[in-house]
Order: structure tokens, then sequence, then C-alpha cells
């Protein structure tokens, strides 16, 4: 990889966004809970959450991962609450498709997402990118499993 491609995949938008994850840490009673983990780079995301009317009310990420894993993270906390599953699950179908079959990026609530575009050209670097997503969802189906 060279400099200056380093320098677009990790560019100062990602970076920013890598220090202001929203809603970090773990909840004292969440309802769901999961971990997902890239085998690739060893990036880890743990998700708690509260649902109420099968919409996200309380959420916590605990994220060891990447810059870029720590942005898809990041832009996922700062619009998470409220949202059902479904918004989550199209949300993060839409990146996946951006990432891997040059999709648009998402839009409103998640336009951030698309700070992740240079991203496209490192497939070995998609899987930490869509961790908090595929956790958040995991945690929501085992809080909908025990309503």
């Amino acid at each position: 990889m060279a400099d200056t491609d380093l320098m677009q995949l990790y560019s100062r938008r990602i970076l920013a966004l890598t220090t202001s994850i929203p809603h970090q840490g773990r909840l004292d009673a969440p309802q769901g809970s999961a971990s997902r983990r890239s085998p690739q780079c060893g990036s880890s995301v743990t998700v708690d959450v509260v649902l109420k009317d099968g919409r996200i009310t309380d959420f916590a990420q605990e994220v060891r991962a990447c810059a870029l894993g720590q942005a898809s993270a990041a832009a996922l906390g700062a619009a998470v609450m409220g949202l059902p599953r479904d918004d989550i699950a199209r949300t993060r179908d839409q990146l996946e498709l951006m990432l891997k079959q040059d999709g648009p990026p998402p839009t409103a609530p998640f336009a951030e997402l698309e700070a992740l575009l240079p991203a496209r050209l490192y497939p070995n670097r998609h899987a930490s990118i869509l961790l908090a997503w595929d956790a958040t969802l995991a945690a929501m189906d085992e809080a909908l499993a025990a309503a």
C-alpha cells in the first residue's frame, strides 16, 4: 500500500470519527448483548441494547477495532437511538453494498459512513467496518427474542 493510499484511507474525517465514538462502555442491565470479532485483524465490538416497542432506547458499545471499525461504530452510535431493527439492517446492507459492490453510501442519519468509501479498495478491512452493525443486529435479535 503506497503512502498516498494510506493517507486517503485514513483521512482526517475518519480519524475525527474515531475520537468521538458515542455510547462507549457497557450497560448495567441490557436486554440483549452480542460480540463480534474479525478473525482477519482481531478487531472486536460488543454491543448492549435496551428496546422499547422494538426501538433502541439504550445502547452501549465496547469497540476494540482499527480506525475504520471505530469510524463505522462512531457513525452507528451517533444515530442509533430510537431506531428499529429494520433501519439498522437496511443501513448495514447499504454499507456492505457500498464497500463490496460500489453501491452508493448510506444516507441520513448515517451519511457519515461516506467517509469510508476509500475502504472499497481494501476488502480485508470490510469485516472490521461491519462489526458494530452485526453486533447491534445480534443484540437486538436477542432482546426481541426475550420479549
